[in-house]
């Protein structure tokens, strides 16, 4: 059976989750514009599994309205009662680059207790490319949480600003290598002099993985 925007509308109508979920999955296999329509049928679904499959399609499909979904996705960040649906939320106004929603993502990091949702807004300002995050991202450092700092360094590469490099330098001797492997990626985009000299400093890091990715980087920098 050939999937439609009528069958696939059908579905999300369903009462049975299978079949919503169905319908979620299926909105991939039509054109961009049905597909945005359809979609935001299914971001007020009832079960938080349904919306947080929409929301995390915005990321391809948000492009068709980027007003409409600056829209949509700002409510599902500051409202939805599910975390992993604020989650997938930020990641999508990431990815899609809607900087206008800088502040609200600041506010909801901010006012959060729930890692995971701090997790992603840290990971996606970087992709977000607001230089306003600088100053978040460099609060996320300090972060008690490991996965959020790391996200943090990350973002802080991506984000291109040299005012990262001496913030970053901290972490040569961290503990975590994992920690360690992420500042050679991120002091590799951010590039220049200064970030060639803490570079030099990992390519005798104790880890393997550490220091060859630090040498690699050096070819590059």
């Amino acid at each position: 059976m050939s999937i439609t925007s009528e069958s696939v509308r059908e579905l999300l109508g369903s009462d049975d989750l299978g079949d919503r979920l169905r319908a979620v999955n299926q909105i991939r296999e039509l054109e961009p514009s049905i597909g945005f329509e359809l979609i935001q049928i299914a971001v007020s679904d009832r079960n938080p599994r349904v919306r947080y499959s929409a929301i995390s399609q915005f990321d391809t499909l948000g492009g068709e309205n980027l007003d409409l979904s600056l829209q949509i996705l700002r409510d599902r960040l500051l409202h939805d009662p599910e975390v992993d649906v604020q989650a997938a939320a930020a990641d999508s106004l990431g990815a899609l680059k809607l900087t206008s929603a800088y502040a609200d993502l600041q506010q909801v990091y901010q006012t959060t207790n729930e890692w995971l949702l701090q997790f992603s807004i840290i990971a996606t300002l970087g992709e977000l490319g607001e230089p306003q995050a600088f100053e978040l991202l460099k609060e996320a450092l300090n972060s008690d949480n490991d996965l959020v700092k790391t996200a943090a360094i990350s973002s802080l590469g991506e984000l291109g600003d040299s005012q990262s490099i001496p913030l970053l330098a901290t972490y040569v001797t961290n503990p975590d290598w994992q920690i360690r492997y992420r500042l050679v990626q991120a002091l590799t985009r951010l590039g220049g002099a200064e970030a060639k000299s803490v570079l030099e400093t990992l390519v005798t890091d104790e880890v393997e993985a550490v220091a060859t990715e630090a040498k690699r980087s050096l070819a590059t920098v």
